[in-house]
């Protein structure tokens, strides 16, 4: 984390968080005032806490994301990590995608940079590498033209607590919707809030740094993710966010925030009928079940019919290798229903998730005999 735009901060330097906040003020995360860049709501897969284990201990204790963002599917991708910080998601990664992959961090903080470039000979080394699969850039989120990132050039970029820092997201989302390939995902942990933030709230230096005050209202994704073209966004996970200092609670009022991660996706347009999908459990660490978002959970060998929307968004991207489609010749008589396209509110499934009985599934089965429509 720690990425601040640099014209937001020439033009209106008493509106955001200085730039030492993320390398002098922060030190560790314990010296957080809130838990809007530490929580997390999904449990962590084992071969992702093998993967974290292994990073430096100092470059973990530089780490303020707001959730664990890791995709799924990963070997031999090319990923980006907008506002990567001290590089904790970047080496984790490096592990995931292998050798043959690569992990670029980008971030405009000399401190968090100099912290990642520090270990990437430490890194190689652990995990037995030939040669660095990482590299990190000075740059700007709002701008990676200008930091060499070229058009069409990643399979998936990240974002951990660092979009919220921007005071021009669509441009943040124009620029991610260039660099990815077609099929490509943008899949990004944040901060949300229950509505528009007044200017009080977002002129407040203390909650910009704390990563409240650039708080998106999380309607307002879902317009700017269609206006730059990406699919509707997905939701994977929420958690409320917690403001434990009184002075703070006293500005925010009856404002409500969330972390929330969401996957975008850069696939083709167009209409899509429901589809019925098989997951083949060849992901690895998900042999058993791939949880896609709050919607869907695939079971190995499982019938599943899903939208239009996602029906595409797996034919289109990375997944696609994934899963078997349901041949689409023949009448469509799908055997259950899955769930509707609706919106989901985070703040509602936060709440929902808090309540829920454990072992409650997503999307429903069918027998592996259906017929299925997915043109």
């Amino acid at each position: 984390m720690g990425v601040l735009n640099r014209r937001y901060a020439s033009r209106t330097l008493s509106h955001c968080a200085p730039p030492e906040y993320y390398g002098k003020v922060l030190k560790k995360t314990s010296d957080l005032k809130t838990n809007a860049c530490v929580t997390s709501s999904r449990p962590v897969p084992v071969h992702v806490r093998h993967a974290l284990q292994r990073v430096h201990p100092e470059v973990t204790a530089k780490y303020y994301g707001c959730g664990l963002v890791v995709p799924e599917c990963l070997e031999g991708c090319q990923i980006l990590d907008l506002g990567s910080g001290s590089g904790r998601d970047v080496y984790m990664l490096s592990q995931l995608v292998g050798e043959k992959g690569f992990v670029t961090g980008i971030d405009m903080t000399e401190d968090q940079l100099e912290m990642a470039k520090t270990y990437i000979d430490y890194h190689t080394q652990e995990f037995g590498y030939k040669k660095p699969n990482v590299s990190f850039v000075q740059g700007y989120i709002e701008a990676l033209n200008e930091a060499g990132i070229e058009d069409s050039s990643y399979d998936i970029i990240i974002s951990n607590c660092v979009v919220n820092l921007s005071p021009d997201k669509k441009q943040v989302l124009e620029e991610a919707y260039r660099v990815l390939k077609d099929g490509g995902e943008l899949y990004f942990s944040d901060v949300y809030s229950s509505g528009r933030l007044t200017e009080e709230i977002k002129n407040h230096k203390v909650l910009w740094g704390e990563c409240i005050s650039g708080a998106l209202w999380w309607e307002d994704l879902l317009q700017l993710a269609e206006e730059v073209g990406f699919s509707p966004p997905r939701l994977v996970t929420a958690s409320p966010i917690t403001v434990d200092n009184k002075e703070l609670q006293n500005i925010l009022g009856d404002f409500k925030f969330i972390s929330a991660t969401y996957r975008l996706f850069k696939i083709p347009g167009g209409a899509s009928k429901p589809c019925q999908v098989v997951y083949d459990g060849n992901i690895t660490g998900l042999e058993v079940g791939f949880t896609f978002d709050s919607q869907y959970t695939f079971k190995v060998n499982e019938v599943v019919e899903v939208e239009g929307e996602v029906a595409r968004i797996l034919s289109h991207s990375r997944f696609s290798d994934e899963f078997t489609m349901q041949p689409p010749a023949g009448p469509c008589q799908p055997c259950a229903v899955g769930p509707k396209a609706d919106i989901v509110n985070p703040f509602e499934l936060s709440q929902q998730r808090r309540s829920a009985v454990p072992g409650s599934s997503t999307g429903r089965c069918c027998g592996t005999q259906s017929t299925a429509c997915c043109n």
